[in-house]
């Protein structure tokens, strides 16, 4: 009966050491991740002034044309740029950062 008791004490103080192992794996991810956020969120900026730009060039194409649904394709481009700005900015907001 003692070495049942001893047996499950070593493994209760296994197992509690890697719990806290584990504890300090996601705190260490956590900061890794927290520190390439800022990267992140100004590279999506650089990807929306890049979509901006060739929405631009394919809005006045169209336009000069005279094609028709310029606007509808206007209204694209822009909604585009427009929802890639939003989602860095709720994704700041939600994360706190």
């Amino acid at each position: 009966m003692k070495k049942c008791v001893g047996i499950l004490l070593l493994l209760f103080l296994v197992i509690t050491a890697k719990a806290q192992d584990g504890n300090a794996a996601i705190m260490e991810a956590n900061q890794k991740v927290r520190s390439y956020f800022q990267t992140g969120t100004q590279l999506m900026y650089a990807i929306g002034a890049v979509l901006a730009l060739i929405g631009a060039v394919k809005v006045y194409s169209k336009w000069t044309s005279g094609d028709p649904d310029t606007g509808r394709v206007a209204a694209a481009w822009f909604g585009s740029c427009v929802f890639l700005v939003i989602v860095v900015t709720v994704i700041k907001a939600f994360f706190g950062i």
